[in-house]
């Protein structure tokens, strides 16, 4: 029971600079050198609570948010989240199924390779509810429609509008692949009444290389374009845009809409930068877009794996985030942190390593998720705030370790006391998923672009709207 500590009983000298704090206060005739004294007491005691009461919070936040202070070994036992829930990836390192035990030494235990039934030895799929998501996969391909508005080839910007005319490729690839497959499938209906979805065709990454608009001009143009379809046709006033959707990779789209703000607001973004700190993002409204450079074939067999590294990072410097690895790690026989010329092939690294890192840049997104998935290196994702490609889908806690920012000084102990059984569970699950990581100009069942479709479908409205 917790009792009230009358003032008279508080230490004397506690006791006395309250009560003299509040004698000097009380409206009383005195001179002026006691409200100079009542003033001064008073600006002091103001200041100082509130400098103790900040740090305080501020080590509050730390604690709960990094490791730095203490280190709490879990295994691997994933949880499923409620429906429609987003995983916190400001949380500490610790909620990412780290363990005390031993990890692999592949230099001094070569016999440990993965190959044989050890490889697939974990059935689980690493889906958040697995029986749900395939029946509502196969809903999403019976039912879903979208409504692309029309233009023609002698569109003056038919270069923006209409899909490319080749294989996309680079690292904003994405965007192009999305358009392009989605024209030619089975989700488009000519029919807008009968659509779940309208999309907006415009493309962030050819407007930017349009000598026309140009990097200054996207804004002026998505507003235009927004004003003129909203004149033209009713579908944009009957919902206020709540039922349309684009799609953009390049960093520059997220500042494409402040003169659309109702894109911004009402619309699905289809994002790769999609990070909390970026106001134009709006999570659980927006959707994702895995950043993929795209590869042909099948990804590499890896039944003689043996990785020579604990861990691999190869990019420039261009963030605080990176920085902090290099200071950390820069020098490190066993996380192999590279800002310069490679000696050896980007793809060999990423084979040869146990970990590949993704560090936040310039943007939280880059495509070393996807390149550490095709070449079977499981993926380390040091970026806070970030809003993971189809999260709505997979468990990125079975396929992945999520770092906190401020845990980059822990890094090789938290690798290190991820198990052998551990990894292998990990391993196992980036084989899985690294299909949902791929394009393909004939979409496959559950590649990247059903994926993308099927975080549509979750977001359709309940109810169609009228459209007249």
């Amino acid at each position: 029971m917790l009792y009230m500590i009358p003032l008279y009983h508080q230490t004397p000298t506690m006791a006395t600079y309250t009560f003299d704090l509040l004698h000097n206060l009380l409206p009383r005739r005195r001179g002026a050198n006691y409200h100079n004294h009542a003033l001064k007491s008073l600006f002091y005691f103001i200041p100082t609570t509130l400098a103790l009461t900040t740090s305080l919070l501020i080590l509050l936040y730390i604690s709960s948010t990094s490791n730095l202070f203490f280190i709490y070994p879990h295994h691997l036992q994933p949880t499923h989240p409620t429906n429609g829930a987003s995983i916190n990836h400001e949380k500490p390192s610790r909620d990412f199924f780290i363990s005390p035990k031993k990890s692999i030494d592949f230099r001094n235990n070569p016999q440990k390779g993965f190959h044989g039934s050890r490889m697939y030895s974990n059935d689980k799929e690493p889906f958040h509810e697995s029986d749900v998501f395939f029946e509502n996969y196969n809903e999403m391909n019976r039912s879903l429609k979208i409504y692309i508005y029309p233009h023609r080839q002698d569109d003056p910007f038919a270069n923006v509008l209409l899909p490319v005319d080749f294989e996309p490729g680079g690292n904003y690839a994405s965007e192009s692949y999305f358009k392009k497959v989605l024209f030619n499938s089975h989700f488009v209906t000519m029919d807008p009444s009968t659509a779940d979805l309208l999309f907006l065709p415009f493309s962030i990454a050819r407007l930017r290389h349009d000598p026309r608009v140009g990097v200054d001009g996207i804004q002026d143009f998505v507003r235009d374009y927004i004003f003129n379809i909203s004149h033209q046709y009713s579908y944009w006033n009957n919902s206020g845009g709540a039922d349309h959707f684009y799609v953009a990779c390049h960093s520059i789209g997220r500042s494409a809409m402040k003169k659309a703000v109702e894109v911004k607001l009402n619309a699905v973004q289809v994002v790769c930068s999609a990070s909390y700190y970026i106001a134009s993002y709006v999570a659980h409204k927006d959707v994702s877009l895995p950043q993929i450079w795209p590869r042909r074939g099948d990804p590499p067999n890896l039944a003689n794996k043996r990785p020579t590294k604990l861990a691999f990072f190869a990019g420039s410097i261009n963030s605080p985030v990176r920085e902090k690895l290099l200071q950390a790690w820069g020098n490190d026989s066993e996380i192999s942190v590279n800002f310069g010329h490679l000696s050896t092939s980007y793809s060999e690294a990423l084979q040869r390593s146990k970990f590949c890192l993704h560090v936040k840049g310039f943007e939280v997104n880059t495509a070393r998720i996807g390149d550490a998935l095709y070449y079977g290196c499981v993926p380390v994702i040091i970026a806070n705030h970030y809003d993971l490609p189809f999260q709505d889908i997979l468990d990125w806690r079975s396929f992945s370790i999520v770092v906190a920012t401020l845990d980059i000084p822990l890094l090789k102990k938290i690798l290190q006391s991820v198990s052998d059984d551990e990894y292998l569970i990990l391993l196992n699950n980036v084989l899985k998923v690294r299909k949902h990581f791929q394009w393909h100009l004939s979409p496959v069942d559950y590649d990247t672009f059903y994926l993308v479709m099927y975080e549509l479908w979750l977001r359709r409205s309940a109810s169609r709207l009228s459209l007249g």
